[in-house]
């Protein structure tokens, strides 16, 4: 691996990755602090809150940026930041010019592109339709609670042997 697409590499890791969690950051603060303290007063575990009242909220608004930033990932990879893509574009024209073909290669890699990106674009689609589809465990009073607050600890048996 050359120095060169080394650096790129930890450059595009390292910008990706803090853009990325500052996306995850603001999409879990999104999460209105009610859902938090409603699930908290049943008495559900952080994990149990967090993977399924809170994380499934919070998707909705993380997956649009998610999926910019994606794409802004691919593109910048490809292009090298300001380089390799406008190499290639140089290798088309010298290896087009005997032939006369230079319109073909620079369609070849725009189509290349494209291919990658609208891959990227219909996935990421597809998953926030899909995601947008199922429904997130949103408690607006305690009555609309689970009937077994404990899915992991104590019975339902013994709670309603405390109550009667």
């Amino acid at each position: 691996m050359s120095p060169e697409y080394f650096a790129l590499l930890v450059a595009l890791v390292t910008y990706t990755s803090a853009f990325i969690a500052e996306i995850v950051r603001s999409g879990i603060q999104a999460v209105h602090k009610g859902q938090w303290d409603a699930a908290m007063a049943l008495g559900l575990r952080r994990s149990f809150v967090l993977q399924h009242i809170v994380m499934p909220q919070a998707l909705r608004v993380i997956i649009p940026p998610m999926t910019s930033q994606y794409l802004n990932l691919t593109k910048e990879f490809l292009a090298g930041r300001r380089g390799r893509l406008s190499r290639h574009c140089v290798d088309c024209e010298y290896h087009a010019e005997p032939t006369g073909q230079a319109i073909e290669a620079i369609a070849l890699i725009m189509a290349v592109f494209l291919t990658i990106s609208l891959g990227i674009s219909f996935f990421m689609n597809w998953y926030n339709r899909r995601n947008r589809a199922g429904g997130a465990l949103i408690m607006t009073s305690v009555t609309d609670a689970p009937e077994n607050p404990f899915p992991f600890g104590r019975s339902r048996s013994r709670r309603l042997a405390v109550t009667a």
